[in-house]
């Protein structure tokens, strides 16, 4: 039962619904990317890269996940989260209540990593000095700053916090805080607080895929930093969509199936 309620909660978080005709751009070619004979994306192809040699992260990509409901299943060690004992407590209350005061399902931002774990694509956009993610969920945004700054000391805490990021020979690592620790890491009610420290890794390994590797550091809440992995796949060929969604929504939102 209590599986079935928190499969139907994510479903009214992320309705899906079967309206193709509703939408545009859906099954527009991308263009300048590599493809088969057959015309279909060589998604093994090598990975691009930018002038400067490092890899080319921009695109729209794709997690391929189901942590969104239950973050420690992409933990390392599989299955362990290092809980402080008052933040197992509070993660075992949300979970007997099956996630009712869940702010996502309230249209307010889920944060990050949440935000790296819902199944809806987002577009990486580089520029100098920064590195924009849209987000379709909610239609949220960061900057990733890479500009040499360093996060801010005293911060307005906000929910997606503030980013930096630098590279690693091949691997693109942002750092981020900030954070007012109001956010969940998922649908289960795993908290966090304002001690929150987020470091993630993107590693493109060739044209379609990438690997992405979200260290969660929160003292107040856990032990240890743990690790959640998370593979991105390159959507080709679509675009993003409209995801009309306020605090208190009171609509049920539809989204066409994607090819």
């Amino acid at each position: 039962m209590r599986g079935r309620l928190l499969s139907l909660a994510v479903a009214l978080l992320i309705s899906v619904s079967s309206a193709p005709g509703l939408a545009q751009w859906l099954n527009h070619p991308t263009p300048g990317i590599p493809r088969l004979p057959d015309g279909n994306p060589d998604f093994f192809a090598p990975t691009p890269r930018t002038a400067d040699g490092k890899p080319d992260l921009s695109g729209l990509w794709l997690p391929n996940t189901p942590y969104v409901v239950n973050a420690k299943g992409g933990a390392d060690p599989p299955g362990q989260v290092p809980f402080q004992p008052w933040a197992e407590a509070v993660y075992r209350q949300r979970y007997d209540n099956f996630g009712l005061d869940d702010p996502s399902a309230y249209c307010i931002p889920g944060g990050v990593p949440r935000v790296n774990l819902i199944p809806y694509p987002f577009r990486i956009v580089t520029a100098p000095g920064r590195v924009v993610m849209l987000y379709e969920i909610y239609y949220l945004w960061r900057e990733i700053f890479t500009d040499g700054r360093e996060l801010p000391v005293d911060p307005n805490p906000t929910w997606m916090g503030y980013s930096v990021g630098r590279w690693e020979e091949d691997l693109f690592v942002v750092r981020s805080s900030g954070f007012n620790g109001k956010a969940w890491l998922d649908t289960e009610g795993r908290p966090t607080t304002d001690a929150l420290q987020v470091t993630e890794r993107f590693h493109r390994r060739d044209f379609g895929h990438m690997d992405l590797e979200m260290i969660v550091a929160d003292p107040k809440a856990y032990t240890r930093p743990w690790a959640i992995r998370v593979p991105l796949s390159f959507y080709a060929d679509t675009e993003m969509l409209e995801y009309a969604c306020a605090e208190n929504n009171k609509y049920p939102l539809f989204r066409p199936q994607r090819p």
